[in-house]
């Protein structure tokens, strides 16, 4: 080792040193401050959709599966089949009826975000017909 030359190992060192502890008061600070949970989708108002009369009065029923992408304002942006009850007019109702639906956003941050959810929508066959299912001509 030679004596005369200056080592820079001590310089190294203390900057290591210095930028080591800026790094944990950092975090410190990023500690200090609150994080915001997040909260998760609710639904405000999701009334059942209308029982369409040819289906009712035919005794169908059938569960159709729903995707809807819940905006940042709580609404369905988008609404598409995933899967169907095995009748259109089921089908058309659950899509006409969640389009209709509001929600309280999921937040992240304290941020309201899009949320995509599966939705199914349940048509019970109709064990007792309407009186109007009876009519002549009907």
């Amino acid at each position: 080792m030679d004596l005369r030359r200056p080592t820079r190992l001590p310089l190294t060192a203390a900057l290591i040193l210095a930028l080591s502890l800026a790094a944990c008061a950092k975090k410190q600070e990023e500690a200090a401050i609150p994080a915001i949970p997040p909260t998760e989708l609710a639904a405000i108002d999701t009334p059942p959709p209308a029982y369409p009369a040819e289906a009712e009065c035919d005794s169908e029923g059938g569960t159709t599966v729903l995707r809807v992408t819940i905006d940042k304002d709580g609404v369905p942006a988008q609404v598409a089949q995933a899967q169907s009850s095995g009748h259109a007019a089921l089908d058309k109702a659950a899509l006409e009826a969640v389009r209709t639906w509001t929600f309280r956003a999921a937040t992240r941050n304290g941020q309201p975000v899009t949320h995509t959810i599966t939705v199914p929508v349940t048509f019970p066959p109709v064990l007792e017909k309407p009186t109007r299912c009876f009519a002549q001509g009907g």
